[in-house]
């Protein structure tokens, strides 16, 4: 069944703005697993530990990969040695960006701060508007017009979702918001979601930014070689594949304008490996669910919470193919979503006062 209807406003100040504040979904109550409220305490128990290992770990990975890759510039041997370097450059400071700015790394709250600095330039995600944008994802999770985090808009664009790879798009929109930001002004869609309280503080940490651009063109202009943009900066785009093959996974194909992460989010099983380098965060309806929860903690979370969530994506794999299924379907049938069985011993989906194009479990679509 083909459905011929207008593409979706996804800005923040469009028309589905007013239509996401008029349907209640705005900042509205999310439907919650029942965990006891005991082991919920003990889930959310900030440690320092975790994060300080797991922090030399990743720093350790990363200066072994940086010598390698040093010592092969100029050879074939080059290619693959940036491209793990680059690879675990990106996705390690994505995922550490994101578990900092929940505040739950670390039980010491500046160290929460000085990994939130760091990671976030890794990504170039300016990092107090970041902060609030991750915080409004959160709050109105793929509502349309609310979220500024939604990956592909219906139907998909193809060029956008291959040019985001490599950060082609979004790295260069933040770019273009870290020099407004350095002349002290703000981009009209963060100024939906940033207090103004918070303006002067991202002012300053563009200045900075910009400041640390200059060193690495200096340095780049000094020893005639691209070679240092190679170890900052530059990893952002050409490594920026392995933080889209993983973060695809997260919510596309499934329900927009709905008040149950179960319904828009996907938890996914990985391997040890990748989970390290995400922070745990392919369980992600319980992140979403509970974002107080440490990532250390999320397996754990996991268990108490599986008998009220549909059955994770068995691998990495098997969830990006049923993420390019969707957006494969959604070209012709924009409401194309995927709705996945609950267990029997689950609570009933709750789809909120509007949901947007879902398609019922026996597969007959519906537009809201």
């Amino acid at each position: 069944m083909s459905h011929q209807i207008s593409r979706r406003d996804y800005s923040l100040n469009g028309i589905e703005t007013r239509r996401a504040q008029e349907k209640g979904l705005v900042a509205a109550e999310w439907y919650a697993s029942p965990i006891p409220r005991k082991r919920m305490k003990e889930l959310m128990k900030r440690k320092d530990g975790p994060a300080i290992r797991d922090t030399i770990i990743w720093f350790a990975v990363l200066i072994v990969l940086g010598i390698i890759a040093y010592h092969t510039w100029g050879t074939w041997w080059a290619v693959p040695a940036f491209a793990a370097y680059g690879g675990v450059y990106a996705l390690t400071g994505n995922s550490r960006w994101h578990e900092a700015s929940h505040g739950t790394m670390f039980k010491t709250q500046w160290m929460n701060e000085v990994v939130y600095q760091i990671a976030s330039f890794m990504n170039l995600f300016p990092a107090t508007p970041w902060r609030w944008s991750h915080a409004r994802h959160h709050t109105d999770t793929y509502i349309v017009g609310r979220d500024p985090e939604i990956h592909a808009p219906r139907p998909p664009v193809w060029r956008v979702l291959f040019m985001e790879y490599f950060r082609l798009i979004g790295g260069l929109v933040d770019l273009k918001r870290v020099l407004l930001h350095a002349f002290g002004k703000m981009d009209k869609e963060e100024l939906d979601y940033i207090p103004p309280s918070e303006f002067k503080k991202a002012y300053w940490e563009a200045r900075v930014w910009v400041l640390i651009f200059l060193a690495v063109i200096i340095s780049c202009v000094y020893t005639r070689s691209i070679l240092p943009a190679m170890f900052i900066v530059l990893p952002t785009f050409y490594g920026f594949f392995g933080v889209m093959t993983v973060a695809w996974t997260q919510h596309l194909g499934l329900n927009e304008d709905v008040l149950d992460h179960r319904l828009n989010t996907r938890t996914v099983y990985m391997n040890p490996i990748i989970r390290f380098l995400y922070c745990n965060m392919n369980y992600h309806i319980e992140h979403h669910m509970f974002p107080m929860v440490p990532y250390h903690a999320l397996p754990a979370l996991h268990e108490e919470m599986k008998g009220d969530c549909p059955a994770p994506s068995p691998s990495l794999f098997a969830a990006l193919k049923e993420v390019f299924y969707a957006l494969y379907k959604q070209r012709k049938d924009p409401t194309y979503t995927i709705v996945r069985k609950l267990p029997e011993t689950a609570r009933p989906y709750n789809y909120g006062p509007h949901p947007f194009g879902t398609v019922a479990e026996h597969g007959t679509a519906r537009e809201a």
